[in-house]
Parts: structure tokens; sequence; C-alpha cells
């Protein structure tokens, strides 16, 4: 959509403002900087100012509610090395512009069905699919239509069909001018699937499947890798809670075919690709609510021959499992293998903290590590990527403003000192404080 039809759709709902419509907005600003990079290819230090601003317009009248939010992401003081993409810059673009109808019990006695058209921003399940991410400094918008459903009983069901925003400008030069260009939608991305879960299965545990398929063609001077994957999971899940254990665990599966390379008449090879995600912790009682948990995350990789086993996490969140996105991202769900343990504690209502360790190993070392681009195709190097401790304090200061530090230290492995392609240092330290305010 462009931006002249952007601004007008703004206008039109934000114009008759005493029939009940409703604006809200909010500005992030972020500094982060980062030395001994981990990924391949990029400065070896580096620091940014990410802005992000936000605007939505809603209004509701009766069952139907129509809403548009105009989202605007930049930054300064990157150069042609800075790892910089549309994960950072995509300027006043409306990622949402949709009508959402509540049908009540349409479908059934005690039961509620809702149906959402345009452009929206998606969170399905654990979001490790498909995710509208936060910690980054732009957002996956999908143009397509949603339908929710939900019973007494405890069942709930997502499906959606849409047509993924693909983010415009994307061509290094133009993203470091922060140019504005309007978002490419089409049926040469399709993503389609949805999500089924019931509450209570056993006693305080609750059950969800999901099925996802990525459909992905060439455009003309739009080559791409041809994806055609489909993705079965399932979850199960019990919410932490105050003197309790709780647990989850999820798992997919991957099949499917990809072009063996962006080449026009490249062959296509089959997917052999899985995830698995595991999760048990215990919230102590006390003040602080202290919650200690034990993590596993094991993502397939490429091997040799003629199956791709890389593992796809589509449009998938990683801060909430992983590590921040941003200047260091180099921790994906992809060729990866990781335990982990975490401390997390909210030690009033307007504080909360964590901090974790993870050693990480590649699933394949034939492939390249994780998001890092780092590759020995010999596997000469090994298979040990390194130690990372991670951490997050946040404070809302007021009920408009917060603050933010996010801190990673990683000391790299043999595979991240050795490998043919790997940056210098052995150590890399990423640290970025945030100013949220919203109204």
């Amino acid at each position: 959509m462009r931006i002249g039809s952007a601004v007008s759709a703004l206008t039109l709902l934000a114009a008759p403002a005493a029939a009940g419509i409703r604006l809200s907005g909010t500005e992030r600003v972020r500094v982060e900087t980062i030395s001994g990079q981990a990924r391949a290819g990029f400065n070896s230090s580096d620091t940014l100012l990410n802005f992000r601003t936000t605007l939505l317009a809603e209004y509701g009248s009766g069952p139907v509610q129509l809403a548009a939010e105009l989202w605007d992401s930049r930054v300064f003081g990157a150069d042609r090395r800075t790892p910089v993409s549309t994960n950072e810059v995509n300027t006043l673009e409306l990622v949402q512009v949709f009508l959402k109808a509540d049908l009540g019990e349409g479908l059934g006695a005690n039961s509620r069905t809702s149906v959402q058209i345009g452009r929206l921003m998606l969170n399905l399940g654990s979001r490790r699919l498909v995710a509208a991410d936060d910690y980054r400094n732009t957002t996956n918008g999908y143009t397509g239509l949603r339908v929710d459903y939900a019973n007494k009983a405890g069942w709930q069901a997502t499906a959606i069909y849409t047509l993924p925003q693909q983010r415009r400008p994307d061509r290094l030069d133009a993203l470091l001018d922060n140019k504005t260009s309007p978002d490419h939608e089409g049926f040469d991305l399709v993503l389609w699937g949805g999500t089924v879960s019931k509450a209570r299965v056993i006693g305080e545990v609750a059950l969800e499947g999901t099925y996802i398929h990525l459909g992905e063609r060439d455009r003309p001077s739009r080559p791409t890798r041809n994806r055609s994957l489909d993705t079965f999971g399932g979850r199960v899940l019990r919410e932490p809670a105050i003197g309790k254990f709780d647990l989850e665990f999820e798992g997919f599966v991957q099949r499917g075919e990809v072009a063996t390379s962006l080449a026009p008449n490249a062959a296509l090879q089959s997917v052999r690709a899985w995830f698995f995600h595991a999760d048990a912790g215990y919230t102590f009682r006390g003040a602080w609510k202290p919650r200690l948990s034990f993590d596993y995350d094991h993502a397939s990789g490429d091997g040799r021959g003629g199956r791709f086993g890389r593992f796809d996490t589509l449009f998938g969140m990683r801060r909430a499992d992983l590590a921040p996105a941003g200047l260091y991202n180099a921790i994906a769900r992809t060729n990866l293998i990781s335990p982990g343990v975490r401390l997390e504690a909210v030690p009033d209502k307007k504080t909360d903290w964590f901090v974790s360790y993870r050693p990480m190993w590649l699933a394949s070392r034939f492939d390249s590590f994780s998001s890092t681009g780092v590759r020995d195709a010999s596997g000469r190097s090994g298979r040990f990527a390194g130690h990372q401790v991670d951490s997050r304090i946040r404070r809302r200061v007021s009920p408009w403003l917060t603050l933010e530090a996010d801190a990673v230290l990683l000391r790299k492995g043999r595979f991240l000192t050795e490998a043919p392609n790997a940056p210098p240092k052995r150590w890399t330290r990423y640290l970025s404080l945030n100013v949220s305010a919203s109204f």
C-alpha cells in the first residue's frame, strides 16, 4: 500500500473523533552496541541508534471493529558493513488495516467466533513459527484472513490464510538512507494453516496442535529458494504459577521442497527438518516470585547429501527463548543444540528481570551455525559454538514510560574461532538500552 493511501486511511479513521475513535501510539528509542561480532561479514564493532514509532486508530461499533496502525522504523549510525536489513528499517508503513467482526455463538451454543480480514499482525500458539516480533525494530505483517473459535469446554482454534508482507525497500543503500517504499504482498509468498488447543486435558496441562504451510516462488527480478514447506507440531503446556512446577514441550517436523540455489532452473531438493523445545521450571513463593527453569532447544541443520535438513522457523520470534535480535541476532532456531538454565524474578509490580546461561553446539558440523553465517563445509572445526549469558531488566517508571536494558556475553567456542570465515576475537559483548513511551 502506498504512503498516500496509508495517510488517507489514517485520516479517514481519525476524523470523527466524537464517534468513538480511539487513538494510541508508542515511541521506542534504542541505543545498542556490540564488540566482537559473531556473525560473518560485518564490522567487528558497531553502535546503532534505533527509532520505532507506531500510531493506532481504532473504531468499534457493536460487534464490528475497524483499525489501522502505522509503523515507522528507522536506524542511524550504520555503514555498509553494519548488519542492517528490513529487520531494522521499514519506514511509514501501514502494517495493519483490518475489519474484525464478532459472530458470537454463530458456530454453536456456548461458543464464540470472530473473523478478521485485511492487513494483520499475528501471534499463533507459542509464536515460534508465526509472530509479530516485538524486540526487533520492525514487525511482521500479514495480509489475509483470520478466524478464531473458542467454547466453554476449553477448545480453541485459529485458522489463517495470508500473504506475508515483504518489507521494502530491501536494498542496503536504501535501508541506510531510511528510504520509504510500499511493502509487497502477493501470491508469490503464501502462508496458511492454524492451531487447535484444549485446556485442562490432564489437570492443568493443555495440549496444542499446529500446521503451517509456506509456499514461495520467483517473481521477475526477485529470485527465491522456491520453498514449499509443511510444518506439523504439537505442544504440551502447564503455565507457571506460584508454588507450582510448570512445563512446556513443543516439537515440529518440517517436510517439503527447496531449491538448491537462487538460479532460475535450480534443482529442487527434499526437506527433512525438525525442531524440539523443552522447558521445566518452578516458581518459588516470596516477594520476588523467583522462577528457576531448565531449557533445551534442538533444531536440525543441513548435512551432506541430497536432502535439506536446516529447520526454517518461518516468521517466529526468538527473544523469549534464545537471545536478542538487533546487532546481535546470532542465535536462531536452526542448526542448534543448546541446554540452558534461567532465573527470573519480579521484585515489584513495576520491575522484572532474568538471566540465563546456555552452552551451544551445532546439530550439523557441516552447516553454518544458527544465524551467524559461520561455516566449515569440511566439518573439521568441530561442533562446539560457545557459552552465552543473556540478561534483561525492565522498569516501568510510569504508566506511559518503560526503561529496559539487555546484555549478552558470548565466549566463542572452537567452531566460532576456527571455522574458515569466523570473525576475529574470542568474546562477543552486546548491550542495548531502551526507552519506550506510550499514549
